[in-house]
């Protein structure tokens, strides 16, 4: 049975890891002709036991599902906030790999260098898979903002100190805001831009919706 110390040693070793990869973050837009955009989420089963991992290829720019992949796993890491990772991201993964259509862009639901380590899902899936990611999350983790205008597309900084790490991110007229933040090979300027392209009249960008609904509801895209 797992001690406290046992739980102490896989925390600290899971933020020595966070503050490894942070290191190899890039912050630059490095992607070429996006054709193909995924959204990741995960949900549970089993009152927790279970994680049910899903991921929906999208055509882009028109937004038509193409391919989609759901995998189910224990859970082995603990609720742990800031630790998000290494409690969704292996089965993320797993679902990744199963793609018959690789994306050329992923949206993940979370956080990108929004992060108390600058290291949140999207970037610890972006470096481990060397793909370009962005975070994209119903709520805020770290930062302090002035809210954005009212108008969809409206955006404001998202802060730590003198640091920006983010935007908060008006994604439908007089709804609650998004914060987005990029994960890896995105920059700060093109991560919002790309969340816009990939929403149209709902709060959640399509990527993040259809995989949510997948995650959550087990409702199939239609591919």
């Amino acid at each position: 049975m797992p001690t406290i110390d046992d739980h102490d040693e896989r925390i600290a070793a899971a933020i020595a890891e966070q503050q490894a990869l942070r290191q190899r973050v890039v912050l630059r837009d490095a992607f070429g002709e996006l054709r193909l955009v995924a959204g990741v989420d995960a949900g549970f089963e089993q009152d927790g036991a279970v994680i049910r991992a899903a991921v929906v290829v999208l055509r882009f720019p028109e937004l038509a599902p193409v391919d989609y992949a759901l995998v189910r796993q224990p859970v082995t890491f603990p609720y742990v906030p800031g630790l998000l990772a290494f409690r969704e991201a292996p089965a993320i993964m797993a679902a990744l790999d199963r793609l018959r259509m690789p994306p050329d862009l992923v949206i993940c639901d979370g956080h990108g260098i929004a992060h108390p380590r600058r290291c949140g899902i999207a970037c610890h899936i972006g470096v481990l898979l060397d793909l370009p990611t962005i975070g994209c999350a119903k709520q805020r983790l770290i930062g302090r903002f002035t809210p954005p205008a009212p108008e969809r597309g409206a955006r404001s900084p998202l802060s730590d100190g003198h640091e920006q790490i983010g935007w908060v991110l008006r994604t439908r007229a007089d709804a609650q805001p998004v914060f987005v933040s990029p994960g890896h090979r995105v920059s700060l300027d093109r991560a919002p831009e790309l969340v816009m392209a990939c929403t149209t009249r709902f709060r959640l960008p399509e990527t993040t919706r259809f995989a949510h609904r997948l995650a959550s509801h087990g409702q199939l895209p239609l591919v």
